[in-house]
């Protein structure tokens, strides 16, 4: 193991406390919030040190939610997803509660099962600037909007663009019940397989 050029010594792992659990650099986990009635935060490890005293910490790269970041959530942020921003701390190991996973957005849409420890992330995040960056987001439907995997949309058969249903004067449930769909630019009708994109249920 190493020495920082603060003195402190590297660290392999960390276990979290009352787990079984093994924390290493790489990892990303749910750390404490410092008021009781805030969700954890969740950050990146990427060092664990000890100091003279063999106190442990951990340097984290921050996740924030879409609620935490200056612009705030818009409709098309999912309820699992996170802004990777540029912010970085240092904070006691012991306030880690968990190990948690942040997929890429595409892994997580293939998800068969979400747990309360998955994520995921598509955007970043300047954490001085408030700026998101949005800029790598496919765009669908009339509202050219990202996708929100919580959210049900159909697929036009001619142009295989995707809609939310509000966004085609249509329910959710008129939606579920169609065998085709061709957008306004086609003609809207009902004639054969569908190609709803399922609303991930919440956990």
């Amino acid at each position: 193991m190493g020495r920082t050029k603060h003195g402190n010594r590297d660290v392999r792992c960390y276990n979290i406390r009352g787990t079984d659990k093994i924390v290493q650099a790489g990892d990303c986990v749910l750390m404490r919030a410092s008021e009781s009635n805030t969700a954890p935060y969740v950050g990146r490890v990427v060092k664990i040190e000890a100091d003279g005293s063999n106190n442990l910490v951990v340097r984290v790269r921050w996740y924030y939610r879409p609620e935490e970041s200056v612009g705030g959530r818009l409709d098309f942020h999912g309820e699992k997803e996170l802004f990777l921003s540029d912010h970085y701390d240092v904070q006691s190991a012991h306030t880690i509660e968990a190990k948690c996973t942040v997929h890429s957005f595409e892994d997580y849409t293939k998800l068969e099962d979400v747990t309360p420890e998955d994520y995921y992330c598509r955007f970043q995040y300047r954490a001085a600037s408030g700026l998101v960056l949005h800029n790598m987001a496919a765009l669908y439907c009339k509202c050219e909007m990202p996708y929100n995997p919580d959210d049900l949309m159909i697929q036009c058969e001619e142009c295989e663009d995707w809609f939310h249903p509000g966004c085609i004067n249509r329910t959710i449930e008129e939606v579920k019940q169609l065998d085709r769909f061709d957008c306004s630019q086609h003609t809207d009708t009902a004639i054969a397989n569908t190609k709803a994109k399922p609303k991930r249920q919440k956990k």
